[in-house]
């Protein structure tokens, strides 16, 4: 009877640690994301789209270093990101610092003929980063085109992006110096994030591909082990 009650207190052990490194593997592993403004709505201003509420469309949404935003728009709006809150406030980038402001789109107001357009802008600082359309002397972002988001550390920056914004995709120019969300929308099909990377970046890519197809493998051998233990313990 010692024995068996041995064996049985051996397994029970044996089952909790098992199910302790199961807690601890179970976590999937985080993707950098790709955030598509407005959604299906786009990135325009409440004259345009009266249904755009872009502070809306960012809660419950957790935004981290090498994630992207994706600005669905056309050649009448702009795309200004900023760290400078009067900046932002301002809506207004003429008297922003180099460092703190960048135009990735600029509107041609000149031009008759209205095109789409689309954005990609890496986020590649932690804290608060601040997004408007300055067009108009500011009017499109005084009418809804402007957000605010907090950027997280996340996993970090991956390499493709760590000179950023130099080495992310070309901004127009460095410049010197709330209604309802709709459906994710898909952003564009020639858009890979990170960016393509080659050498140590793609040895890195391969290692990380085999470090999720081990993760899937060990829980596997894990789920088999606890299935084969309670049979044991059944019987």
């Amino acid at each position: 009877m010692e024995q068996i009650r041995s064996s049985s207190h051996l397994l029970f052990s044996t089952l909790s640690c098992l199910l302790l490194l199961l807690l601890c593997f179970s976590g999937s592993v985080e993707a950098y994301k790709n955030y598509t403004v407005g959604d299906s709505l786009g990135w325009f201003d409440n004259l345009e789209n009266p249904k755009v509420n872009y502070q809306k469309w960012v809660v419950n949404k957790e935004f981290s270093l090498g994630d992207f935003l994706i600005f669905n728009t056309d050649n009448n709006h702009s795309v200004v990101q900023t760290y400078n809150f009067t900046t932002y406030k301002q809506c207004d980038y003429e008297d922003a610092q180099d460092k703190d402001t960048i135009q990735w789109s600029a509107s041609d107001p000149s031009n008759t003929q209205i095109h789409p357009v689309s954005v990609p802008v890496p986020l590649v600082k932690e804290g608060m980063t601040y997004f408007f359309s300055s067009d108009y002397d500011g009017e499109q972002c005084m009418n809804g085109q402007h957000f605010k988001i907090n950027v997280t550390y996340g996993q970090g920056l991956p390499k493709s992006l760590k000179n950023s914004p130099e080495d992310a995709p070309s901004p127009a120019s460095p410049v010197s110096g709330d209604d309802d969300s709709a459906p994710d929308t898909v952003v564009p099909a020639n858009f890979s994030n990170p960016q393509g990377e080659t050498g140590d970046d793609t040895t890195n890519k391969k290692s990380s591909s085999v470090s999720i197809t081990m993760h899937g493998q060990l829980q596997n051998i894990i789920y088999g082990s606890l299935i084969l233990l309670g049979i044991i313990l059944l019987f």
